[in-house]
């Protein structure tokens, strides 16, 4: 019959709910100071509050860590995730994960997480609508780089051939432990330049693949020996006598041929009446063995030598005589 006028009543109502289900929305009440009780027979009634599950879908993004490191040997780690949710109203705390995110590896590569959205575990009714999505993180281990050089080196000719067995490591270098071994065989005997050639085997604990190997071959010089030989024609001389005068040798200059080089020069020059004709050297080589070698020297211009013919001394003498 609802209260008189002005009679009447106040009201705290203390019902509430926040998660999916429902509950009385409880409430006391208060009847005001012109209200008297005995008047009214009162019938309180407390209604019902529900809260239903929220169907918009959240979405949950699950970012595995990534890490990157260069190989060296040891094993490498890469765990746990970070999280990004759609509604700022469902929490991490709202699903459980059950699954291993920890990657791990020793040689160069890619290594995934892999983790799956099976893994995370939507434990909140109030969202019945929860997506994983996984971006996926992973641990990538570089290779080293690593430049092999074998050695440049030079000398002046001197009949030996040039060889360096060195080989220099540069770049990132080998992991502790590991490396290889090198079959130098560059070599250069006469006056020019070559690759200073060599292979390399790595030992058995190094894996090629974790490595990006570059091998530099070096050059092998050898310059001519500058000190300069000088060849003379021989001089000879005779008293004129119907007969060309001719004399093939010569002398050069000494101590600069390199042991087992042999020298031989071809000296042209003839005379026949008298007089003075130059003996010249026309051509010269340095033989080793076989092999012309004349390039690993430096020659001087050649002297000539001079072919001399004197006349004769003749005398002649009438006949003395006498008679009566």
């Amino acid at each position: 019959d609802g209260f008189v006028g002005s009679e009447g009543a106040t009201y705290n109502v203390t019902g509430s709910r926040t998660d999916v289900g429902n509950s009385p929305n409880a409430f006391t009440y208060t009847l005001n100071g012109n209200t008297l009780a005995a008047n009214y027979e009162i019938t309180k009634v407390e209604g019902t509050l529900t809260v239903t599950a929220l169907t918009t879908k959240v979405t949950v993004t699950i970012t595995e860590n990534s890490g990157t490191v260069m190989y060296d040997g040891a094993e490498k780690t890469v765990t746990g995730y970070t999280v990004a949710i759609s509604n700022p109203l469902y929490k991490e705390s709202d699903f459980t994960f059950s699954g291993n995110a920890t990657v791990k590896g020793t040689n160069a590569g890619v290594y995934n997480m892999e983790l799956i959205p099976g893994n995370f575990i939507n434990n909140n009714t109030n969202f019945t609508n929860v997506e994983f999505v996984i971006v996926d993180g992973m641990l990538t281990i570089t290779k080293r780089a690593v430049t092999l050089t074998s050695a440049t080196d030079s000398k002046v000719y001197d009949g030996t051939a040039l060889t360096n067995n060195t080989v220099t490591v540069t770049g990132d270098g080998f992991a502790t432990g590991e490396g290889a071994t090198y079959d130098v065989t560059g070599t250069q005997t006469d006056v020019g330049n070559s690759p200073n050639a060599f292979t390399y085997t790595l030992n058995d604990n190094t894996l090629a693949a974790n490595y990006e190997i570059t091998k530099v071959e070096g050059t092998l010089t050898v310059t001519a020996i500058t000190t300069q030989i000088v060849i003379t024609a021989a001089s000879d001389s005779k008293k004129y006598d119907g007969t060309p005068l001719t004399n093939a040798g010569y002398t050069y200059t000494q101590n600069v041929l390199a042991t087992g080089d042999t020298l031989t020069a071809v000296v042209a020059g003839t005379i026949t009446n008298v007089g003075t004709a130059d003996n010249v050297v026309t051509s010269y080589k340095v033989m080793r063995g076989s092999t012309d070698v004349t390039a690993n020297y430096t020659f001087g211009a050649s002297v000539n030598g001079a072919l001399t013919i004197t006349k004769r001394a003749v005398t002649l003498t009438s006949a003395t005589d006498s008679k009566v």
